[in-house]
């Protein structure tokens, strides 16, 4: 049984670690980005130093009070805030954001874990070096919460998610005891991989403090295009013939529905559309390939075989950087258009990519049938995560709705493991997908993620609730 953040254990607190390490408990740190839920806590503590983690961490473990770890709040579900139960400490990182070492030599680069994810990536650049996790929060979310979510991005199809950009950890535990595995080591065979153990714990293990992490050559020549196609089936068959012809030159291939075009229009009216009559379906396809190779060329020639396939009916290719970016501001607006309008509710999800058609048709089918919704299905094709997200029709709001949103997302998931998928593709459990776990995730996985939770953190004190219910 956890206890509250007292005025005896903050007293106690304040004399093991220096003044700056104590800031006002805004509101700020009690919300969350959709506004769904409002956090609680006892007492803000924000460290200067691993060494001043563990201070906190230990004498919440002698006095069995919770840890929520606190990145830059930008988690879609809830693993950031505590709703109920006992006080907690709210540990931030955001002190933590020194990138302490780059190695280009070595395509290494070594942060706090407070760092944001923006300056990681202009750190590298700075070397001539790339760091290809890319999210649309990169400005305000930071690499510890990023690795502590596993957090995905537009560019897993060609570099991975957050866990394949991470070669050594360093982590407090939940016994306060400082884990030093911060390697850069690309082969390590020694016992189990605390690491990975780590990555995408959500803080319910430990908090991570420093990472490694792998760096890339910058590609010589970038390009982007948007292609029109019929269906999901047809976005996949372009993917397909884009891997045979350019292989590994493909870094993001993204799935655009026209809903999502129509809430820009609706919303967004700034952004500018390629397409005067909106398809049904584009992609976006992003390029990066080496000195003496052309991206447009490559593009074009991808685009006149598929035309002749059958498989695109449109196009436009990025004619200069701008252009591109231009590209890529559809595609990242798409999810401030979404808030704009207000989700009844959202889901992150992935299925085989084989799959990803039939799902889109049988869902929209199905929550027809529940009642008249819009739906904008977008996301990352290339890895097969996909997010479908549920709204009110015009001139509604997603209050009107908010009776169906428990029976929306049932039947979205219901259907999501129908078809053999994850109902946390990129965004973590959280608090919000405990149930989730509980209901659709494999019994011998969630006993042995409870032994583990037990084994380490054995009176629950590491953001209590997250992932597994009770712990």
């Amino acid at each position: 049984m956890l206890n509250s953040v007292t005025p005896e254990f903050e007293a106690s607190l304040r004399e093991t670690l220096p003044q700056a390490a104590f800031r006002p408990l805004t509101a700020s740190y009690l919300e969350e980005p959709r506004g769904r839920y409002t956090g609680q806590g006892g007492l803000l503590v924000a460290p200067a130093n691993t060494e001043e983690v563990a201070t906190v961490v230990r004498a919440c473990a002698a006095a069995k009070v919770g840890v929520v770890p606190y990145g830059g709040g930008t988690g879609l579900v809830g693993g950031q805030i505590m709703e109920t139960g006992p006080m907690p400490v709210i540990l931030s990182l955001e002190r933590m954001k020194d990138i302490r070492a780059v190695y280009p030599d070595e395509n290494v680069l070594v942060a706090d874990a407070g760092a944001i994810l923006a300056d990681v990536q202009q750190a590298a650049e700075q070397h001539g070096r790339l760091f290809p996790l890319s999210l649309a929060s990169e400005g305000s979310a930071r690499i510890g919460g990023n690795l502590a979510t596993n957090a995905g991005g537009v560019n897993v199809l060609r570099y991975g998610n957050a866990r394949d950009l991470c070669l050594g950890l360093e982590a407090v535990l939940p016994d306060g005891s400082i884990l030093n595995g911060l390697t850069r080591l690309r082969k390590d065979n020694t016992g189990y991989d605390l690491r990975n153990l780590l990555i995408g714990s959500e803080g319910s293990l430990g908090i991570i403090t420093a990472a490694a992490l792998k760096l890339f050559p910058r590609p010589a020549a970038e390009g982007a295009a948007l292609m029109v196609v019929e269906d999901p089936a047809a976005a996949l068959s372009l993917l397909a013939m884009a891997s045979r012809r350019i292989g590994g030159g493909v870094s993001a291939f993204e799935l655009i529905g026209r809903m999502g075009l129509e809430f820009l229009a609706e919303t967004m009216p700034e952004v500018r559309q390629p397409f005067a009559d909106k398809p049904n379906w584009m992609v976006l396809i992003d390029l990066g390939l080496g000195a003496g190779q052309d991206p447009a060329t490559a593009l074009e020639e991808l685009f006149v075989e598929a035309f002749q396939a059958g498989i695109v009916s449109d196009g436009v290719i990025a004619q200069s950087e701008a252009q591109r970016a231009d590209f890529w501001a559809i595609r990242e607006s798409i999810p401030a258009a979404n808030r704009k309008i207000g989700a009844v509710s959202s889901h992150d999800i992935s299925v085989p990519l084989g799959a990803i058609s039939d799902f889109v048709a049988k869902g929209n089918a199905a929550l027809a049938d529940i009642a008249d919704f819009r739906v904008n299905a977008f996301g990352h094709l290339g890895d097969g995560n996909l997010h479908y997200n549920v709204f009110p029709q015009r001139g509604k709001s997603r209050q009107d709705y908010e009776h169906l949103r428990p029976q929306v997302k049932r039947c979205v998931h219901d259907l999501v493991h129908e078809f053999g998928g994850s109902v946390s593709a990129e965004h973590g459990v959280g608090r919000l997908k405990v149930e989730d776990m509980e209901r659709y995730a494999d019994p011998a996985k969630l006993a042995a993620i409870r032994a583990i939770k037990a084994a380490l953190d054995p009176d629950g004190i590491m953001n209590p609730g997250v992932i597994v219910r009770g712990a």
